[in-house]
């Protein structure tokens, strides 16, 4: 993998919120075609890590790159973000999942996927349909296409929103615990897409306290805790041996639970 250029780059992160250090000094590279859980306690900066890498957030000092474009670098001690056309450029290159999926509610399951390629890209709307609903095919909602989201259930919301993220051809697709509004039986429903996505190679990182689905789907783990990473590694070895007692702690009470 080291022969490729990242598909995105963050480099000595740091973000605070008011006195509380939410991440110190994180570095983080994903690869075309991998698949990242980013796993660790509540509070341990996952999603501020991810609301950063996706301009949620602006971080206080470090770099971010998607590729060969450079949105952020750090000036003295300082973050500075690039002009707006470059900040769209990297929006471009990355799809979104939230857990609470942040559907327009008075949109149609269609026209919640088709809006943005339309919109925002400027692309063909006979060829963007076209995507939508193959999409639509995929994670398995045909049938539902002309529903507003209060009509469907929360696994199938969150699989609309998976669609929506893909409709952009992002390089990369980040979820942000993507099953953690939703019941056992729902979040199979969407783990088994994301499992369909990773076997296609779709380069992804995904938040998530799922350990069994971290272990059988990522490509690596990356453990966070306090704001920094603890441990990263292959998936297998983060979860079966892990090298941290803080780590190890971790996943203890995830078994005893």
């Amino acid at each position: 993998m080291t022969n490729q250029n990242p598909i995105v780059r963050l480099s000595h992160v740091k973000k605070s919120f008011g006195e509380v250090e939410v991440l110190k000094d994180i570095s983080l590279e994903v690869y075309p075609g991998e698949v990242v859980a980013v796993i660790g306690p509540s509070g341990g900066g996952k999603s501020t890590l991810l609301r950063c890498a996706t301009l949620l957030e602006t971080f206080d000092a470090g770099e971010l790159s998607y590729g060969n474009l450079q949105v952020a670098h750090t000036e003295g001690d300082k973050a500075v973000y690039g002009a707006k056309d470059v900040i769209k450029q990297a929006k471009s290159r990355f799809g979104l999942v939230f857990q609470n999926y942040n559907l327009f509610p008075h949109y149609t399951v269609l026209k919640n996927i088709m809006d943005a390629p339309i919109s925002v890209q400027k692309r063909d709307k006979a060829e963007v349909e076209r995507q939508a609903r193959e999409l639509i095919a995929k994670m398995g909602l045909e049938g539902n296409e002309g529903k507003v989201p209060c009509e469907l259930s929360g696994g199938q919301q969150q699989r609309v929103s998976i669609a929506r993220a893909l409709c952009m051809n992002p390089e990369i697709v980040f979820f942000d615990e993507p099953t953690s509004a939703l019941d056992p039986e729902l979040t199979g429903e969407v783990l088994k897409v994301i499992k369909q996505l990773a076997a296609e190679h779709m380069t992804m990182v995904v938040v998530t306290h799922e350990m069994q689905f971290a272990r059988d789907v990522a490509d690596r783990i990356v453990f966070m805790d306090g704001g920094v990473i603890v441990e990263e590694g292959p998936a297998d070895q983060v979860i079966n041996h892990p090298q941290h007692k803080r780590t190890q702690d971790f996943l203890a009470r995830y078994e005893n639970n």
